[in-house]
């Protein structure tokens, strides 16, 4: 980088900074002192930390409570949930530790790499090598990694919205500071690194970027509040035990199993770690297709999105262009090739216009640049005065030129084919005016430059896919509206008929939500508008993925409900987003929506099984510990700790975790608290009333063991009859391999109460044929209960619901 044109000693000095940077001693020197940009770029949490939050939970430390204390009275098969302990532990260790793996790996692949100067050459470096000093170019979509000083400006502008809410780019000049966290929009320059490592806010941001976080969300905000108020519910129904346990004619061992045996299964000890399995596997999955998730959370949006706004150049389209014509206007004396070769050589970081330009015409035009404007998003146009041959302008034929005029007539006429077209122009003011920078005044069109870009073939396929899915798709581009329309209908995108030129839109809030939720693709869009018109949408309850890869995209993605970023495209655009596309496929979206939607509604009928056993439970320890303190003489919990072990495998856990690697596409909807309780809550209660009832029908009264064994077991088999019935509610609609999974499960439970092996280690007798079939009538009466109480559900449903929606 060049600073022409006479020069004080000291501009020369710093010349000659900019050009050289550090010396490779200098940047030892500044390792040495411990004046680098030391902060660890981390994906994902440390394997110590993964470890600690799987093992130290507060439903581990209680089921650790418990097992002592059964392991106290020497009935070592009743502390068998203990393993569910390690079991759960390990589980969540394994799978966090593969998605951190991949987390780790992806996240090197997409973190921005500035270019450095140093020893008079410049190299792409991580930020973690940056030291103190150390001269960093900047150009277009750069993010500015660590705070520092502007040595050398072209027309440098920088976009510190991500700072200070502001999005109108600033004006930076030599001498200027930068913030790490802003990114360049237009221009290019160089800076010299003030404050690296942790002193820099970019610090922070680089290790929030692709950091492993379960941050807030409508499914754990949901989860949360269903532990809160188990918990509360825990404290009487645990202290009611106790008190009945202890107060009956039991010695200490058995009176102590039973108030472990009623407590156990009110905790649900699963659901976090099937919510957070849940979400790891679904990184991990995206992690095959090159797909970062910077936020777990992410996934769960995707599930809720129905608008899906698109950028035309990077997501429809490739980036890649080429010349396909050049048509002269014959209002110039200068060929305009030789024109278009003096703008590509000019510009330090060319856009894909001008590198296709470039690549048309690479001769040396000979001319010198005195002053140079880059292309900006905001602006639609670039330009350069040269020395003897004038002040020139490359960009948008309708904003260079005045409605009405020939030549921007043959250009909407190209465009309207898909094509896109830039008007070559002599500017009529000076572009470097001091009073009015960059402004090009009147200009006398030269040439139409027409340019052709690649639809991708996977576009159609992915648009087809949303319009099944109920999802709208808006295309919002920068591009000509006719042109950005053409491509549009190309791809049978419904609504590309009547493209909108964003121009034209209104500015307030209602009547542009209106506008902007009625049409389907937006041309000459500016950065601004794209987010206005992303909190439009917002504004009508639609929840919205922006995606996108360009600087002009950054504000955009940045207030998305989901920020979806190619990999090819600006740093920027990948630090805000929440999911980076790294292969830049656009079909890879429909696969992050479908896991998306597998997540959120897995983990939705994995809580309706984990809470239905929860109130139950609840339900069975207090309705045993009010009969027995108000007459019932010792009438002790039916189950023993074991049995609730077994319980759970067959009827939650085992069910549970595949259920929640199952496919499934429902989109998610809110109100997830409200379709789980239910479900759960009068299954629970219907669960509680009909094991209690079975329970007391074959209660021997107290001094015959058999008999309680005989009772405990009828209790048992209605417990597990209805709880299967339940899941196989839960894991409705029907296949094959779900009915096998209910199948399976049924068989299993039956085996415990056959085989002789497993009566003996359980403690099990279902000899008493009276007991048992008083067992199946409770269990069916059960059954008849809960299709009764879904079938009002569903009534009430359809009465507040016009259209009869049900769940």
């Amino acid at each position: 980088m060049r600073i022409v044109g006479a020069m004080t000693g000291d501009e020369r000095l710093l010349a000659v900074t900019v050009e050289r940077g550090l010396s490779a001693a200098e940047v030892a020197e500044r390792v040495a002192e411990g004046r680098t940009n030391d902060v660890p770029a981390r994906a994902s949490r440390s394997a110590w930390e993964i470890v600690r939050s799987n093992v130290f939970t507060r439903i581990n430390a209680i089921f650790a409570v418990l097992a002592v204390i059964v392991f106290s009275t020497g009935y070592l098969l009743d502390g068998l949930f203990a393993v569910l302990i390690v079991a759960n532990s390990i589980v969540g260790i394994v799978q966090e530790l593969r998605a951190k793996r991949t987390l780790d790996r992806l996240a090197i692949v997409g973190q921005a790499r500035p270019r450095v100067r140093r020893d008079g050459r410049a190299a792409e470096l991580a930020p973690n090598e940056i030291v103190a000093d150390d001269v960093i170019e900047m150009g277009p979509g750069d993010q500015i990694v660590v705070d520092g000083q502007v040595l050398a400006a072209g027309a440098l502008e920088v976009d510190e919205s991500l700072l200070t809410g502001e999005s109108d780019p600033v004006m930076k000049v030599p001498g200027d500071p930068v913030m790490s966290g802003s990114f360049v929009v237009a221009g290019s320059g160089a800076y010299r690194a003030t404050k690296v490592g942790r002193e820099a806010y970019a610090a922070r941001l680089a290790e929030e970027a692709s950091r492993f976080t379960l941050v807030d969300s409508e499914l754990r905000n949901g989860i949360n509040t269903i532990l809160k108020v188990i918990t509360y519910l825990l404290v009487p129904a645990g202290v009611l035990s106790i008190v009945n346990q202890f107060s009956g004619h039991q010695a200490l061992p058995d009176a102590l199993r039973g108030m472990v045996a009623a407590l156990v299964p009110m905790v649900p000890e699963g659901l976090i770690l099937m919510t957070s399995i849940a979400f790891a596997v679904g990184v991990i999955r995206l992690g095959r297709r090159q797909c970062l998730v910077n936020e777990l959370p992410a996934i769960e949006g995707l599930a809720r999105v129905d608008v899906v706004c698109a950028d035309k150049t990077g997501t429809l389209t490739e980036n890649a262009l080429r010349l396909a014509a050049l048509h002269p206007l014959g209002n110039g004396d200068t060929a305009p090739g030789v024109a278009l070769a003096a703008l590509a050589a000019c510009d330090p970081r060319p856009n894909a216009s001008l590198q296709a330009i470039a690549a048309a015409y690479p001769e040396d035009s000979g001319w010198r640049a005195e002053a140079v404007v880059p292309f900006s998003s905001a602006r639609k146009w670039s330009g350069a005065r040269f020395a003897g041959q004038g002040n020139w302008v490359l960009g948008a034929p309708d904003v260079l030129l005045p409605d009405g005029v020939v030549e921007r007539a043959e250009a909407e006429r190209l465009a309207a084919g898909g094509l896109r077209v830039l008007l070559l122009g002599r500017a009529g003011q000076p572009l470097d005016a001091p009073d009015a920078p960059g402004a090009p005044g009147a200009v006398t069109p030269v040439a139409l430059v027409v340019l052709e870009q690649k639809v991708r073939d996977d576009a159609q396929a992915t648009l087809g896919y949303f319009a099944s899915q109920q999802v709208a798709v808006k295309v919002i581009s920068g591009d000509n509206a006719v042109s950005v329309g053409a491509v549009a209908s190309s791809l049978e995108l419904p609504g590309a008929g009547t493209p909108v030129d964003a121009r034209t839109l209104p500015e307030d809030g209602e009547h542009l939500a209106a506008a902007v939720d009625k049409g389907a693709v937006f041309g000459r869009v500016t950065p601004a508008q794209k987010r206005s018109m992303v909190t439009a949408l917002q504004s009508r309850g639609h929840t919205v993925a922006m995606t996108g890869d360009g600087v002009n995209d950054v504000l955009a993605l940045k207030d998305a409900d989901i920020g979806v970023a190619m990999g090819s495209g600006s740093p920027a655009a990948r630090s805000v987003a929440q999911i980076v596309l790294l292969d830049n496929a656009f079909s890879t979206l429909p696969h992050v929506v479908a896991e998306g939607r597998r997540v959120i509604g897995n983990i939705e009928r994995v809580a309706t099984l984990f809470l239905t056993k929860t109130v139950y439970s609840v339900l069975l320890a207090l309705v045993v510990g009010v009969t027995g303190l108000i007459g019932f003489d010792s009438l002790p919990y039916p189950f023993l700790p074991r049995h609730v072990t077994i319980t759970g495998w067959f009827t939650i856990g085992l069910p549970a975790f595949i259920l929640s690697l199952a496919p499934n596409t429902d989109r998610a909807r809110p109100g997830f608290v409200g379709r789980v309780l239910r479900l759960a809550a009068p299954s629970g209660v219907v669960i509680a009333a009909a094991c209690f009832t079975s329970y007391l029908l074959v209660h021997p009264g107290p001094g015959d063991p058999v008999g309680q064994e005989q009772a405990s077991t009828s209790a048992l088999i209605t417990l597990i009859t209805v709880a299967l019935w339940v899941l196989g509610i839960v894991a409705r609609p029907d296949s094959w391999w779900k009915v096998g999974l209910v199948a399976g499960m049924t068989a299993l439970s039956a085996l415990m109460f056959v085989l002789p092996v497993t009566r003996e280690l359980f403690l099990l007798d279902p000899t008493n044929t009276g007991d048992t079939l008083s067992a199946l009538a409770c269990a069916a009466a059960g059954i008849v209960l809960i299709e009764i109480s879904r079938w009002i559900s569903r009534l009430r449903r359809r009465a507040v619901s016009p259209a009869g929606a049900v769940d």
